[in-house]
């Protein structure tokens, strides 16, 4: 299935019915009467998050949701059929923005959360419902409101519990590939991560969702390279695994690289809590790892940690430093689950 992430939809609301103008005609009623009925309501258009979708890729092929438009009144106080609604599944972490693509309508991150994108209209009076002492045989009666057209844009950020960032061939996919069921494409040129992947990682009993996105280079935050494009797949994860090649020759400006890009994208995404690791340890040798560790270490003014994605040594405490840091969000929950319920 291929990943897309951004699409672009076409929703109109059903229009309601026209009332109707009827008069009883029966033999032997000599008064029958008005008895036209109300046009029935127009179908409504939904969205709503589900569960088993990580991608907008069916909305390439369909771009327009109409909905029905409600039935007309009848006579007899017969009432028009109200308009069959239409629901839009996205997947859970969708946002729906105005056409413009900055004003949010709305942010599907639970599953089964619902929203209205567009509520059909109403269906017009009969001349029954104009009938009155003063009045008793109305000859008019309404239109049924018309159905509303939006232009809207789909957004999808993953939802993950860690993210990963880092300049291109960091060695992220390879990470994801040692430490989870993921297989990402692995290769020795820049970029061959070319959309998100998602892995689900183990430590000491613990799971969580680990995100690798394409690799950042100096002005991606200008559309450079891949661009910024994908830094929104790492934005709602609770924290950051910073991965840094130890073979490059200036890891502390390759550090400095992520971290201008990230603070241009999003201030809140650079304060996120990150995990800073010095990977591909396994090429280096103990002098010059010891070097490029303390370069690195200064750089950020924090701890890093050393690790190799493919002779797998330091994954496990990178792993478990990532989970320190993940865990205490989800204590709430647990804590809510294990109360005694209360009257």
């Amino acid at each position: 299935m291929k990943f897309l992430d951004l699409a672009k939809v076409y929703v109109r609301s059903g229009g309601g019915g026209a009332g109707c103008v009827s008069f009883r005609r029966e033999k032997f009623i000599e008064y029958g009467g008005p008895d036209g009925g109300d046009g029935g309501n127009g179908g409504d258009v939904w969205a709503e998050a589900v569960e088993g979708l990580n991608t907008l890729i069916d909305f390439r092929f369909q771009q327009h949701f109409f909905a029905k438009s409600g039935g007309h009144g009848m006579g007899a106080q017969r009432t028009g059929a109200s308009g069959d609604d239409i629901v839009l599944r996205v997947p859970v972490g969708t946002e729906i923005l105005e056409e413009d693509q900055e004003t949010v309508v709305a942010d599907l991150t639970e599953p089964g959360q619902r929203v209205l994108l567009a509520r059909g209209g109403n269906g017009g009076f009969g001349n029954l419902h104009f009938k009155s002492s003063t009045n008793r045989a109305p000859r008019h009666a309404n239109p049924g409101q018309p159905g509303v057209e939006r232009t809207l844009c789909l957004r999808l950020k993953l939802i993950a519990d860690a993210g990963l960032v880092g300049l291109p061939n960091a060695g992220k996919s390879t990470f994801l590939a040692a430490v989870s069921n993921a297989r990402p494409k692995i290769a020795d040129y820049p970029f061959t991560t070319l959309h998100p992947n998602l892995g689900v990682v183990g430590v000491d009993g613990h799971e969580f969702v680990i995100a690798d996105i394409p690799g950042l280079i100096e002005g991606a935050s200008e559309g450079r390279g891949l661009g910024d494009q994908f830094l929104g797949h790492v934005e709602r994860s609770r924290v950051l695994l910073h991965l840094v090649d130890g073979t490059a020759e200036d890891v502390a400006q390759d550090a400095r690289t992520i971290l201008t890009e990230l603070q241009a994208y999003s201030p809140a995404l650079a304060e996120k809590p990150r995990v800073t690791a010095l990977n591909k340890i396994d090429a280096l040798d103990p002098e010059t790892l010891a070097e490029r560790k303390a370069a690195l270490e200064a750089e950020i003014g924090g701890p890093v940690l050393l690790m190799s994605g493919v002779s797998r040594e330091g994954v496990t405490e990178v792993l478990r430093a990532l989970w320190s840091r993940i865990a205490p969000s989800r204590k709430p929950a647990a804590d809510k689950e294990d109360k005694p319920w209360q009257p």
